[in-house]
Order: C-alpha cells, then sequence, then structure tokens
C-alpha cells in the first residue's frame, strides 16, 4: 500500500512539474497566490478555528488533495479548453472580433466575477431542487469536515458544466488570456474561503460578501442545507429570500445517507440507479 502510495505521489509531483514548466506567467503567478492562501487559511484556522479541534489531516484529505484539486482539475483544464471551449470557439470564430480586447482588465474581472456569481446561485439552487442535478453535487456535500480543502470536493461533470460557463464567454469576447489566470485566482481563493474552518465575524458585510458564516451552514445536515446557496456575493441569498444565519453554529456537517469514502467510488456513485432496492421481506 506504501509502495502504491508512493508511486502516485511521484507521478503526481511529475504531473505538476510538467504542467508548470508549460504556464505564462500570469499562471505560474496565480498558482503562488493559491498556494501562498492555502497556507494563510491552513495557519488562520489553526489559531481562530470555527470548529475546535478539526484535524489538518482529516479523513478524506488525500482524496481531496490528490485526486480532486490536482488530478481531476489537471484533466478537465484540458477537456475545457482544448476540446469544449475551442470546439465552440472554432466554430462561432466570436473571439477574432476581439470585443472585450481593449476593455481593461478589472472591469473585465468585476464583469465576469458578478455574471458567473450569478449563474452560479441559480445554477446551485437548480441542483438542489433537481434528483439529476443533486446527483452531480452530493459530492460537494460529503465532507464531514469542512475546511478550505472541502469546496475541491465536486463531481467532475458539475466541474465540467461550471468552468465551461465561466471561462467559455472570455475566451469568445477576445480577453486577454491573463483574465483567465486572474479569474482563476478569485474562484480559487474565495472558494477556499467560505469552506475554511475560521471564526469569522463580519457583520453587515455578510450581506453583501459570502464567507463561512453562512456557507458552513450551507454544509450543515439541518435546516442550512438547502439555504445559502450564493458563492461569493451573499446578497443574491438575502434577496431571494435563501438566506439562513441563526446565532448558534452548525452541529454536523456531511450528508445524512450513504456516500462513498474514495474518489473514484464516488465519482461512479453519481450514475446509480433511482430505483430503490427492496428487502427480502417485501
Amino acid at each position: 500500500m506504501q509502495v502504491i502510495s508512493a508511486n502516485i505521489l511521484s507521478d503526481i509531483f511529475n504531473v505538476i512539474r510538467n504542467y508548470i514548466y508549460n504556464m505564462s506567467a500570469p499562471e505560474v503567478y496565480s498558482i503562488i497566490i493559491i498556494v501562498a492562501a492555502a497556507v494563510i487559511f491552513i495557519i488562520l484556522e489553526k489559531l481562530f478555528p470555527y470548529t475546535k479541534g478539526q484535524k489538518v489531516l482529516r479523513e478524506g484529505f488525500f482524496d481531496d488533495f490528490a485526486f480532486y484539486t490536482i488530478a481531476q482539475s489537471y484533466i478537465l483544464s484540458i477537456l475545457i479548453f482544448s476540446v469544449i471551449i475551442s470546439f465552440v470557439d472554432n466554430t462561432t470564430g466570436l473571439s477574432r472580433y476581439r470585443l472585450f480586447a481593449d476593455v481593461p482588465i478589472w472591469i473585465q474581472l468585476v464583469f465576469f466575477t458578478v455574471t458567473h456569481d450569478i449563474y452560479i446561485y441559480f445554477m446551485h439552487r437548480w441542483q438542489h431542487h433537481n434528483k439529476w442535478l443533486w446527483r452531480i453535487h452530493e459530492a460537494h456535500h460529503s465532507n464531514k469536515s469542512i475546511d478550505w480543502l472541502a469546496g475541491s470536493r465536486s463531481h467532475a461533470l458539475e466541474i465540467l458544466i461550471n468552468q465551461t460557463v465561466e471561462f467559455l464567454p472570455i475566451v469568445l469576447l477576445g480577453s486577454p488570456p491573463e483574465v483567465i489566470a486572474y479569474k482563476g485566482i478569485i474562484s480559487a481563493v474565495w472558494g477556499m474561503y467560505i469552506h475554511s474552518n475560521i471564526n469569522v465575524k463580519t457583520g453587515w458585510l455578510q450581506k453583501i460578501i459570502n464567507g463561512p458564516e453562512m456557507h458552513r451552514w450551507h454544509h450543515s445536515t439541518g435546516k442550512g442545507r438547502n439555504r445559502n446557496f450564493a458563492t461569493k456575493f451573499a446578497i443574491w441569498d438575502w434577496l431571494f429570500g435563501t438566506a439562513f444565519l441563526p446565532e448558534n453554529k452548525p452541529e454536523e456537517f456531511g450528508l445524512k445517507t450513504y456516500f462513498p469514502a474514495h474518489y473514484i467510488s464516488q465519482t461512479l456513485f453519481a450514475f446509480r440507479s433511482f430505483k430503490k432496492v427492496k428487502s427480502k421481506d417485501n
């Protein structure tokens, strides 16, 4: 078992090294910023824990880090950019008009962040109310310990859909390549923040900017699970009546039903039959 784990880690390291070697400068900077943010969140989780006593190397850490964060992200990035987005762009030819080429980058980032966040809010809400979409979202709710890394656990199909919607407009509108890298930083760091095990008290700001205060309730097994659908801007939940922020803290996180423990079985579990297995007594 140790030999297999060592080989897996070695393969992952080689993939990361080759991937970074072929990166542009903005992409390299984005990786550095994301890694630095992860380290900062780990430290803050230890200093100001929301749930005291929660371990850094908690259950599912290896799967979330090695398989979801690194392996799955790497494979899906190739599929999303080199296959899907490339096909759409080659078919439509929209990027050649370079509609956003001269728009200041900071305005582009604000525009793409807000518009994608509105999409994510309604898509996320739909996933909780549609049995088919819930199948590719439940993995995200399966962690029993919520921390900076927990947000990375998402089914491949869910990431494929959401990140295609996120980055396709950037390419088709002819934005500079660095906009993709900077938008990736925003999504990654904000995702780590809202799932982090940090006891944050932002007061009135939580009405606008989303954080652990509300999103950790969304990962609970209680009433808050079907509330707080926003990711970056909590204002959507307050505007559309789905906000949930009581004074107390959730007692339990995860799913109330069975869910597999490891990446491959978790991925395949989404395709199980909807038919309930009858007991032998019936």
